[in-house]
């Protein structure tokens, strides 16, 4: 049987849909190689991406991690790293499934899914199929539930320094955050839609800003900056007007002491649309917000 399938460069679909059967068995020795773990081997890597075991396998293991399962990273890691043509479409999944859902505020994403994401980026990673801009918004918002994401980022240090916004929406005198004057400010009307982003100051960028390294806020009332960064389609959450996707991590908590507090976040952000300041109650006032970063 090893043999008809090493003289089968394009295994027939049929064979390819029976082939997941294969991992209980080529798992019985993992280490070791045994014959339906070289059979399972050959077909992944020659399989079509539609019909690919190994592809799937990980599709699979995606999506019940984000139902609390449990799973077995290092088989998960090894269908990956054998799916052959099927490793593009896998690393697609990977985005849609674990590392757009990672990158957004809002409810802890499950520790099984978090988990796998760690284990499963650095291929995707180091085979250029995983948009860093995604993965370092991952790697802000996890912070240390994920600390191996931001170990991932590998681009050069660029020349930094104050960046003002492109555009404002939200209060009318949202200047005064960025008029050098400590003693005005923004009053912030808490949101009531959106996920509790209308109404607030919301900071555009066009064209969008490549780094966003720190921030600098003085305020009087405690309150979170969430970037806006754009990802592939399906990835991430939908725009409230339709259609881009994006997603939202939270890049700064501030607590409002009147002082100058400083974030800045393990790995930079980049290709960064937007920052909106949301405040925590009401009667937040921003006197002053500086972002540092790179255009």
């Amino acid at each position: 049987m090893l043999r008809q399938v090493d003289d089968c460069p394009t295994p027939p679909a049929a064979a390819c849909a029976r082939s997941a059967g294969l991992f209980p068995y080529a798992t019985l020795n993992f280490e070791g190689e045994t014959t339906p773990r070289k059979m399972l081997e050959t077909l992944c890597e020659r399989c079509a991406p539609q019909d690919n075991p190994c592809a799937s396998a990980v599709t699979r293991a995606l999506q019940e991690a984000a139902r609390r399962g449990r799973q077995d990273l290092e088989l998960i890691r090894w269908s990956l790293e054998h799916s052959g043509a099927a490793m593009v479409t896998a690393c697609q999944d990977l985005a849609r499934l674990a590392v757009g859902p990672a990158a957004l505020s809002g409810p802890d994403v499950e520790p099984p899914l978090l988990a796998l994401l760690e284990e499963l980026a650095p291929t995707c990673v180091k085979t250029e199929q995983l948009p860093a801009p995604l993965l370092n918004a991952a790697a802000v918002q996890q912070g240390a539930r994920a600390p191996r994401l931001a170990s991932l980022f590998t681009g050069r240090t660029v020349e930094t320094g104050p960046i003002e916004p492109d555009q404002t929406g939200g209060p009318g005198d949202a200047f005064r955050a960025f008029d050098k004057d400590e003693l005005s400010g923004v009053k912030l009307p808490v949101g009531t839609g959106g996920g509790g982003t209308e109404g607030v100051l919301r900071l555009g960028y066009a064209p969008s800003l490549k780094h966003m390294v720190s921030f600098q806020v003085r305020a009087t009332g405690p309150g979170t900056l969430r970037a806006i960064i754009r990802t592939p389609q399906g990835v991430g959450r939908r725009d409230s007007e339709g259609g881009a996707f994006h997603v939202d991590p939270t890049v700064c908590r501030f607590r409002g002491t009147g002082r100058w507090e400083i974030c800045k976040p393990a790995v930079p952000l980049l290709d960064v649309d937007a920052v909106s300041v949301l405040p925590e109650r009401p009667g937040v006032e921003l006197k002053e917000l500086e972002i540092i970063g790179a255009r």
